[in-house]
Order: C-alpha cells, then sequence, then structure tokens
C-alpha cells in the first residue's frame, strides 16, 4: 500500500485576521501546538504506507511551505504552484494528474493544511482501511456529529459497501439549528470534512465525464508548467481557463463512485477565534492566552499577542488579538466577522 499525502494549502484565513494575513496565512502559524498547521499535516501523514507529501498552493507561499516543512523533517516532494484560486475541483485535479507522474499505483489523500486532527492515529488506521474501497472510488471521510453545528455541511450514509465505508445518499449544505438537531438525532449524517482518499485514475474518469473543463484546463496547466527542481509553477493562461468550483459540487454529487468513511478522529476546522479559544488550552477562569497575557477578572476570554503584553480587565467572553498587522478586539461571539475586518484592512492605504 502507497499512500500519496496531497496538502492542500491555498486557504487564506480571513476570520482570523490579524493573525491570519495574505502574506502568511492560517496553515503557516503554530495555532496551539509547537508546529504550524502545515507542519502538523505533514507529521501526521508520514511513515508506514505514507510517501512524501506533495504540497499545492499560492505563488506567493512557496518559500513558506518549502522551509517550513524542510524544518520539520518532511520535505515535499513536489510543490506544485497554483498561479491563482480556482477552488478544490482543480485542486483535485492538479493533484490527480502530479500523483500519476510520480507513481500510478499509489493513492492519493487530499487533506486541507488548516485542520485539526488530535487523534492522529485513528485517522492514518481510518485511511489505511478504506484504501482497498479508494482503488475503484473516491472516498470522503465523513466527521461523526458531536453537536448539532450549523457550520458544516453533512453528509447523509448511504448502503454499507465494506466494513466502516458506506455509500452516499446525499450532500447538504450548511442547515439551520433544527435541521441540524435532526441530523444528529438520526445518527447517519456525518459532516464533511473536504477529506478525499482516490486513485489517480479514477479522479481524473470522473472529472473527464462530469467536470471535463476544469480538467482540461488543468492538464494543459501541468503540462506547460516551468519546472524548477520539485517545483511546478502551473501556466497561469491555461489555469486561468479552469472553472471555480468545489469538488463536491463538480464531481462527488454527481459521480456513482462516491463513498464515505464515517470517522471520529478529534477533528476541527480552526475557523474561527472561537474555535481557538474552544481548542486551546485554558486557566482556571477559562482564558487561554498565546503570549504575554495579563487577565484581571477576566473569564473565558481569548488572549493572542505576537509580541508586547495584552492585558484585559473586567472583561468576559472576549478576544484580543495583537500582531504586527493589527489589532482585534471583539466579543468571541462575533469571531465570523472578523473577515470583515480583514477586508477593510485590505483597503487602507
Amino acid at each position: 500500500m502507497k499512500i500519496i499525502p496531497v496538502i492542500m494549502s491555498g486557504g487564506s484565513g480571513t476570520r482570523l485576521w490579524p493573525l491570519s494575513t495574505p502574506a502568511q496565512p492560517k496553515q503557516f502559524h503554530a495555532l496551539g501546538t509547537d508546529h504550524t498547521m502545515i507542519q502538523e499535516a505533514a507529521l501526521r501523514l508520514s511513515g508506514g504506507a505514507f510517501q512524501a507529501a506533495i504540497v499545492i498552493c499560492g505563488t506567493s507561499h512557496e518559500f513558506l511551505a518549502h522551509t517550513q516543512l524542510e524544518a520539520a523533517g518532511l520535505p515535499a516532494q513536489a510543490i506544485v504552484l497554483e498561479p491563482m484560486a480556482r477552488n478544490t475541483a482543480a485542486v483535485a485535479a492538479v493533484a490527480a494528474i502530479t500523483g500519476l507522474s510520480i507513481d500510478p499505483d499509489a493513492l492519493l489523500l487530499m487533506a486541507p493544511a488548516d485542520h485539526v486532527i488530535s487523534k492522529p492515529d485513528v485517522f492514518r488506521a481510518t485511511v489505511e482501511a478504506a484504501a482497498a474501497m479508494a482503488r475503484s472510488r473516491i472516498v470522503t471521510f465523513g466527521i461523526r456529529p458531536t453537536a448539532p453545528e450549523t457550520g458544516y455541511g453533512y453528509i447523509q450514509r448511504g448502503e454499507a459497501l465494506d466494513e466502516g465505508v458506506f455509500g452516499i445518499s446525499r450532500f447538504l449544505e450548511k442547515p439551520d439549528l433544527e435541521t441540524a438537531k435532526a441530523y444528529v438525532a438520526d445518527g447517519g449524517y456525518d459532516w464533511n470534512a473536504g477529506i478525499f482518499l482516490f486513485s489517480p485514475q479514477v479522479m481524473i474518469e470522473e472529472l473527464k465525464a462530469y467536470a471535463p473543463d476544469v480538467l482540461k484546463a488543468s492538464e494543459e496547466a501541468f503540462a506547460s508548467a516551468r519546472v524548477e527542481g520539485n517545483t511546478h509553477h502551473l501556466n497561469a493562461a491555461a489555469f486561468a481557463r479552469s472553472p471555480s468550483i468545489s469538488i463536491d459540487y463538480a464531481v462527488m454529487e454527481k459521480t456513482k463512485r462516491a463513498a464515505v468513511a464515517p470517522c471520529d478522529i478529534g477533528w476541527a476546522d480552526v475557523g474561527g477565534f472561537s474555535e481557538l479559544w474552544r481548542l486551546g488550552a485554558k486557566d482556571e477562569a477559562g482564558n487561554h492566552i498565546h503570549g504575554t497575557g495579563i487577565p484581571i477578572d477576566a473569564n473565558n476570554c481569548l488572549i493572542h499577542s505576537a509580541s508586547v503584553p495584552v492585558s484585559i480587565i473586567g472583561l468576559d467572553e472576549i478576544m484580543v488579538i495583537a500582531t504586527a498587522s493589527g489589532i482585534l478586539v471583539a466579543p468571541l461571539s462575533r469571531s465570523q466577522d472578523v473577515k470583515l475586518a480583514a477586508e477593510a484592512a485590505k483597503n487602507l492605504k
């Protein structure tokens, strides 16, 4: 069994501004661990059946991806640079094409760089158990819900295909609270984590059937890429012709070769500061502090300071983020609105 991890590192992380910036988005930061998120992704997908990773990221992040993986002792075997974002269908196409050029017999595990998985051994075992099914199907990994979460899409399981692997009845958009409660009570729905295991041949066949424009543009961009060592600079003019569409919409919702492997792997998508607070170690008053924070009569707060000491007095459920790129102060309950500040910061002269 050979599995090549494909680390997707194209996210911008606007809901984690000013920590996450266009120059250094969240996957290149250490959030609650000693390693950055991209390093954590590479570490949990190394050894055993796992080969050196392929990294797909934006052109401006080549240096960060290269140096951070080198520092972790896990250099990528290929780095593919996107000249512009074209969503996950194009990423899947480029991953399949790259994987096919490296080892046609290896499976590809396409996973975001910015997720938290606190049970990596369970995740690895789940991936390896699904490998046989991934020879003929595109397997996605559904996260068993722990709460009626409205911030995630859901997957409804279908018929059992193999031990621990099911067909997919349907993909569902982010629900309202009452619908999410019904999904959790039903027990046959999982969160859609956007992690996929497949053979490159199967992915290419399904893209050819359901998203031929994406595949054609990706093939042309890869074939005419500028190659320096193990780095592929995709041809910008060709890649720009790819429609910007997710792999779920382009393929997974249409193909008859999809499957889901439900799992409990301690998964979290750190999409905002409230999630960072929830996952982080806390003091006796429920405060999570990174850097130098001085909470006085404060409860359930998040302080993240890159350099200067930050003190809060008499506050509850507040976040204070201080970096060289800016300072953010807001209730933790407004963490999803941080992207508004990130957008406004782009317009500053």
